[in-house]
């Protein structure tokens, strides 16, 4: 199997990115629809957007997309219309009273180091309304062999990590309302073993 690592540069392309993606992104996403009304979100923060992936969830939203890739950024802009920044989400800093009641981080943890990872959610933490969440969809990797672990160890992020891992994290800067693991899959076969982790602003 090649490693997703090898294809980091392929994947930096939008069309590439979306082709891999799309097999998988809704099984991805269904959680945060199983938890949430989206019709009541009023402002959503999607920081690792890509390119555009996850704008047609929130198209009756006030939506800003926020991502790394200036390529992803100019292709999302064109596809969807909405507000889309070119910015690294580890050194982000929003203006101090920008805020949104639902933000958004899907598959973008696990490329980051723990450090950053801490960073950016202190930040975020900062950024929620007082009813707002915060939603973070994550790669795991599994205890046992096989084929998620596989993919996991494989994958373009370096850090992917354990279910405590992760829940030791958001518990550091969010009050825990869901955490939820999951698999997604095809065809009966389990390719990735994710988290949904949905939290409130610890005041």
């Amino acid at each position: 199997m090649v490693s997703l690592k090898r294809l980091s540069g392929v994947m930096e392309h939008p069309t590439a990115y979306r082709l891999w993606q799309s097999p998988f992104a809704s099984a991805k996403f269904a959680p945060v629809l199983r938890h949430n009304d989206l019709s009541r979100v009023r402002r959503v923060l999607d920081v690792g957007c890509g390119p555009g992936t996850n704008a047609a969830f929130f198209a009756n939203t006030d939506y800003v997309g926020l991502d790394i890739n200036e390529s992803y950024v100019r292709t999302a802009r064109r596809r969807h219309g909405r507000e889309f920044i070119t910015a690294d989400a580890c050194t982000y800093e929003a203006p101090p009273d920008d805020r949104f009641d639902f933000i958004l981080l899907n598959s973008l943890l696990h490329h980051i180091d723990t450090a950053n990872v801490e960073r950016i959610l202190r930040q975020l933490h900062d950024q929620l309304t007082d009813d707002g969440h915060i939603h973070v969809l994550e790669l795991v990797l599994p205890d046992k062999n096989g084929l998620p672990r596989l993919l996991a160890k494989s994958d373009r992020g370096d850090f992917p990590r354990a279910l405590d891992q992760w829940r030791e994290l958001f518990a550091a800067a969010f009050d825990e309302l869901v955490f939820e693991p999951y698999t997604v899959g095809r065809l009966g076969i389990a390719f990735f073993e994710m988290v949904y982790f949905k939290g409130k602003a610890r005041r």
